[in-house]
C-alpha cells in the first residue's frame, strides 16, 4: 500500500472501506463479516488518480484533429466539430471519454463541457460512477467561431446557474459544478466578469485555459495590455477556488501571482507537446510555491486520457532543462495524486488513503513487464506504469473497474455507440 499521505512511506496493509470513505489500514484487518473481499495481492495500492484538467466532450473527435498548431486546430476542427453535436452525441463523447477514464485509474476529473448540452456530460458522470467537476464551455466572441458555438452573454451565465443548481452536490457529493469561460480569445470582459460572480456566489471552482500557446499569449496582450495570468487575475480569475490549465508561456511576475493567489494549475505535457504549444515550467512554479496537478487535456490533442502518459512524460520532461531528476518520481505520483487533489479544491477529501478521507483507490498490477522485478513504488509507477496495469477501480466506495474491466457500464455499448456517433459526427461535417 503507498498511502501517499506525505512521509512517501509503503508498507503491506490491509484497507477496510466503509460508507464511501476509507474506514482503516493496518498491517492485517480481519475481514467484517459480509464484506466485500477486493484481492490485491502483488498489487500496489493507491489513492485514485487525480486529472485536472480534460475535455471528456471531444472523445469523438480523437484521430481527427491531427497535424495543427492550437489556434487552426480549434478554428478548423474542434470549433466545427462541438458546434456540430446533438445532444445524444455530446452524452455518447462524455461517456466514451469517462470510461477510458475510469479504466486507466483515474477517479477524480475536472472536465470543461461544450457550449450546449452540459446535463449530458454530468448524466454520464453520474452514471460511471467517476468523481467529477465540470462545466458548461462558455464562448461569446472569438475569430474563426462557428454561430452553433457564440452566445448571449446573459443566456450562457443563466445557463450556467441553472446547471449548477440541477449538478452541484449530486450524486452524495460526488459530482460538483465549475464554471469555464474557454479563454480570454473567447470571451468578453462582461462575461468573464460574470462567470467569477457566478462562481464566487456559490462557491463553485473556475476553470479556464491560460497561457497555452505563443500566438494566443501574444494576442491576449494585444487586447488587454497584459500577460495572460496577469489579465485574469485582474478579472479576478485566480485564487484557491481557481484551475488554469497549461499556464506554459508565463512571464517572470505571473508565476509569483499563481503562488502568491494559490491558484491551481493544470500540467498537461502530452497536450501541449502534441500542439507544439511549449513545455510548462513546472519545477520552477513547484520552487515557487504553485499548486500542479496533471491533466490529458482532451482526447484530440494526445490522443490519450491516460494519467500514467502524463506521469512518464512529466518524470522525464523537464530533465532537458533541468538535469537529472527535475521532477523526482515520488513529486511526479502526488501530482497524479495528493497534489493535484489539492489544485482543484479537494485537498482534504481525496489524494491520499488515511482514514475518513474519500474511499477513492486504484489497484496496479506489480507483474507487468515494466514494474518487474519490483522496487521503489513511485518509480514503478510513474515509468513502468501503463493502463493495462489497472487491475481494480473503486470510486466513493463502489468498485467501477474489476480485473481490468469496466463494470460500472456497458463497455461493449459504450464502444457501440461512440463509434456510431462519431461516424455521424464525421459524415455531417464533410470528414473522412
Amino acid at each position: 500500500m503507498v498511502p501517499l499521505d506525505g512521509t512517501r512511506r509503503w508498507a503491506t496493509a490491509d484497507v477496510r472501506l466503509a460508507d464511501g470513505r476509507v474506514a482503516e489500514v493496518a498491517a492485517t484487518i480481519p475481514a467484517p463479516a459480509g464484506a466485500e473481499i477486493v484481492d490485491a495481492t502483488d498489487a500496489l495500492v493507491l489513492p485514485g488518480f487525480v486529472q485536472a484538467h480534460v475535455h471528456v466532450v471531444q472523445s469523438l473527435v480523437r484521430n481527427r484533429a491531427e497535424g495543427l498548431a492550437l489556434l487552426p486546430w480549434l478554428r478548423e476542427r474542434i470549433w466545427p466539430y462541438e458546434a456540430a453535436l446533438s445532444r445524444g452525441e455530446v452524452g455518447a463523447a462524455a461517456r466514451l471519454g469517462i470510461a477510458e477514464l475510469l479504466a486507466g485509474g483515474t477517479t477524480t476529473a475536472l472536465d470543461m463541457g461544450t457550449t450546449h448540452d452540459q446535463d449530458g456530460i454530468f448524466a454520464a458522470a453520474d452514471e460511471l460512477g467517476i468523481r467529477f467537476a465540470s462545466g458548461k464551455c462558455h464562448m461569446d466572441v472569438g475569430e474563426g467561431v462557428p454561430p452553433g458555438l457564440l452566445e448571449d452573454t446573459d443566456e450562457s451565465l443563466a445557463e450556467a446557474e441553472r446547471l449548477g443548481a440541477r449538478w452541484h452536490g449530486a450524486a452524495a457529493g460526488r459530482l460538483r459544478y465549475a464554471v469555464a469561460p474557454r479563454f480570454v480569445l473567447s470571451c468578453t470582459r462582461e462575461l468573464m466578469a460574470g462567470a467569477v460572480s457566478l462562481a464566487r456566489r456559490h462557491g463553485y471552482l473556475l476553470h479556464t485555459h491560460a497561457s497555452e500557446n505563443p500566438v494566443e499569449t501574444a494576442l491576449v496582450r494585444e487586447v488587454s495590455g497584459m500577460g495572460n495570468v496577469e489579465f485574469l487575475a485582474d478579472l479576478g480569475i485566480g485564487g484557491s477556488d481557481t484551475v488554469l490549465a497549461h499556464c506554459v508561456h508565463l512571464e517572470d511576475h505571473e508565476i509569483g501571482l499563481l503562488a502568491a493567489h494559490a491558484t491551481g494549475v493544470a500540467h498537461c505535457p502530452g497536450a501541449n507537446l502534441k500542439l507544439a504549444s511549449g513545455i510548462a515550467d513546472v519545477p520552477r512554479l513547484l520552487a515557487a510555491g504553485a499548486r500542479i496537478g496533471l491533466g490529458a487535456d482532451g482526447p484530440p490533442c494526445n490522443n490519450r486520457l491516460s494519467v500514467f502518459h502524463e506521469m512518464a512524460l512529466a518524470g522525464t520532461l523537464h530533465n532537458l532543462r533541468y538535469g537529472a531528476c527535475a521532477l523526482d518520481p515520488w513529486t511526479v505520483l502526488e501530482l497524479a495524486t495528493c497534489r493535484g487533489a489539492a489544485a482543484i479544491g479537494l485537498g482534504d477529501e481525496i489524494g491520499s488513503l488515511q482514514p475518513g478521507r474519500r474511499a477513492d483507490v486504484v489497484v496496479l498490477r506489480a507483474d507487468t513487464w515494466a514494474m518487474e522485478p519490483g522496487g521503489d513504488p513511485a518509480a514503478m509507477v510513474v515509468y513502468g506504469g501503463g493502463v493495462a496495469s489497472v487491475r481494480h477501480v473503486i470510486v466513493d466506495g463502489r468498485v467501477v473497474v474489476r480485473d481490468g474491466e469496466l463494470v460500472s457500464a456497458d463497455a461493449a455499448a459504450v464502444r457501440r455507440e461512440a463509434r456510431a456517433a462519431a461516424r455521424a459526427v464525421a459524415d455531417r461535417l464533410g470528414w473522412q
